[in-house]
Formats: C-alpha cells, sequence, structure tokens
C-alpha cells in the first residue's frame, strides 16, 4: 500500500469519460489563468439560491475533471509528437482550474476557516475510506474486474491514511496542541493510450464515479492549501492533492481507458467544450440571472465564451492533425 492519503455532472464530464456517471462525494484555453481569491465574494451579503448552488457545484465539478483529463491528454500528444497540441490542453487545462473553477469555488464559498477546511477534507477521505471504496471494492469482485477490486481497495487503504492525517491537524489546529502531519509523496503514474481494463457495467460505472471523486478533492485541497496561512497545513493539502491526481486518479484513469489517441481526445474536448457555451454555461446564466445572482450569472455567461474559444482552439488543432 502506498503511503499517503450529489450532484448530476456537466456534460462535459459525460462525454470525457467512456462511463456513466453517478457521482456522489459527501466533502464538508488558449489563454492565461486569472488569479482570483477564493471565499464568499466581498460584495455578496446572501448566498447564492439554492438552484445557482446546484449549478456552480455542478460546473465546478466538470471544471475540474477537464482539468485533470486535459493534463493526460497533453501528455499523450508529446508522445506523439504533437507539442502545439500538447501546449493547447495545457493551457485550457489552466483555464479551467486556475480561473474556472477557482472563480466557481469563490462564489459558493468553497473555502473556510483552516479548521472547517481540514473538517471536510476529514469527512470526505472517511466516506471513501469506510463506505465508497470498499462497496466499490465488493461490486468490482462480484462483477469479474479482480484488478479494479484490488485497486479500490488499496485506494480505501489510502483514504483512511489521509482521514486520519486531516484529523490529527484539525486537533493541532483547534487546540494548538500537537503537530501537524508531514505530507505524503504520491508516486506519480503515467497513463499512455489504452482500452478499458475493465468489463462489468457496474464497475464502469464506480469507476467513473472514483475518478470524478478524486479530481474534486485535489482542486478543493489545493484551494485549502492556497489560502492558509499555515505552511504545514499547506504542505499537507498540497502532498495530498497531489497523490489524489498523480496516484488515484491516474491509476483509475488507465483502468477507464480515459487517454485515446490525440485525434480522438480533442473531439472529445470539443464535443465537452460545445456543450457547454452552447448548453450548460448559458442554461445556468439564466437561472441565475432569474434568481437574482447577477454576479453568478455573470460569472457562467463568461465561462460560456471562453468554453467557445476553447472549442475553437481544439477544432483549429483537430483540423491540422488531418
Amino acid at each position: 500500500m502506498r503511503e499517503v492519503e450529489m450532484i448530476p455532472l456537466s456534460a462535459r464530464a459525460l462525454i470525457t469519460s467512456a462511463f456513466t456517471i453517478a457521482l456522489c462525494v459527501p466533502m464538508g484555453a488558449g489563454c492565461a489563468a486569472s488569479a482570483s481569491p477564493v471565499g464568499p465574494p466581498a460584495d455578496t451579503v446572501d448566498p447564492p439560491s439554492p438552484q445557482t448552488q446546484k449549478d456552480l457545484e455542478q460546473s465546478m465539478h466538470g471544471e475540474a475533471f477537464a482539468n485533470a483529463s486535459y493534463r493526460l491528454y497533453a501528455a499523450q500528444a508529446e508522445r506523439e509528437n504533437l507539442p502545439s497540441v500538447a501546449r493547447l490542453f495545457e493551457r485550457t487545462a489552466d483555464v479551467e482550474l486556475g480561473e474556472h473553477f477557482k472563480e466557481e469555488a469563490a462564489l459558493r464559498g468553497l473555502v473556510g476557516s483552516d479548521a472547517a477546511n481540514l473538517r471536510a477534507a476529514m469527512a470526505g477521505e472517511r466516506y471513501e475510506s469506510q463506505k465508497m471504496y470498499p462497496g466499490f471494492a465488493q461490486q468490482a469482485k462480484a462483477g469479474g474486474d479482480s484488478r479494479a477490486a484490488a485497486r479500490f481497495s488499496e485506494i480505501a487503504g489510502d483514504e483512511g491514511m489521509h482521514a486520519r492525517a486531516f484529523g490529527a491537524a484539525l486537533r493541532a489546529a483547534e487546540s494548538g496542541q500537537g503537530s501537524v502531519p508531514v505530507p505524503p509523496k504520491a508516486e506519480a503514474v503515467q497513463v499512455p493510450q489504452g482500452a478499458p481494463e475493465v468489463r462489468a457495467q457496474q464497475t464502469k460505472t464506480d469507476l467513473d464515479t472514483a475518478l470524478h471523486g478524486e479530481v474534486l478533492a485535489y482542486a478543493k485541497y489545493q484551494q485549502y492549501a492556497e489560502h492558509t496561512k499555515d505552511p504545514a497545513v499547506a504542505k499537507l493539502f498540497h502532498g495530498n492533492a497531489d497523490v489524489e491526481l498523480h496516484e488515484h486518479f491516474a491509476d483509475e484513469a488507465k483502468l477507464a481507458g480515459l487517454v485515446g489517441s490525440t485525434h480522438d481526445n480533442l473531439i472529445k474536448a470539443i464535443a465537452g467544450e460545445r456543450y457547454e457555451s452552447q448548453t450548460m454555461y448559458p442554461t445556468f446564466a439564466k437561472r441565475a440571472k432569474a434568481a437574482g445572482d447577477s454576479q453568478v450569472a455573470e460569472r457562467f455567461s463568461h465561462n460560456a465564451e471562453d468554453e467557445a474559444g476553447h472549442a475553437r482552439a481544439s477544432q483549429q488543432a483537430l483540423d491540422g492533425l488531418s
């Protein structure tokens, strides 16, 4: 074992993954990403409406998954000696996480005090280690996917260690006694082009849920780390984030056959970006505006424009391959 650590998803997530999504993880593009604070917006007195909150959460799921997927697509483009396409995927990934996710997290009020953030992280890790991954392992074994079952069980153990580390850090933060544990080190996993390594439909569904849970945890932990004033807590969040992305997500991506050829990866990216720019974000913006959440509506409209630009850039790259 490595020493480490309900919301429907956007159609980009449905398109960029080969499997059906049923995500439930309880936890408390050709341009440069902007640096934005994360937390309740300064000029927002009341929280967004319930529907707007759901739309923010759904879009955050999609942005986190796009960021992680595009990183893998970039690596595949490099393997195919397509550096310009790799850079395109990398730049787009930067925007999805560094601008879109960050801004939406701020509007949602994701980041709280260190204690609140540690408590949320601990709760999520406990759920994954005690319920989600053990259940997935049992179902994968029953479906004949022994390799996936073994990996799910191993990740459950990792998440249990993450939960205990966050718990120790929480006690130190609340009592001023004790120390923050040393952060885990990820064992980076390469994800080359490949076919799915699982057969049972239930395993595919569970695997997709796990993939999205890992990247969401990564994105959240990065934000928590960025906004703490305690260097030890920041290192703990960064270390766990790296494990979630470079180890857990990567291993699961191999099982899922998430990465195809650069040609196929561009097609998936274009479909997802077009959906978000033409359907998802405009719908979210309209609902937010009707609910009086004008700041969120503006952000959704801005993101729709960005995603349209991403789709055009990816289409140009695809045309260049042809």
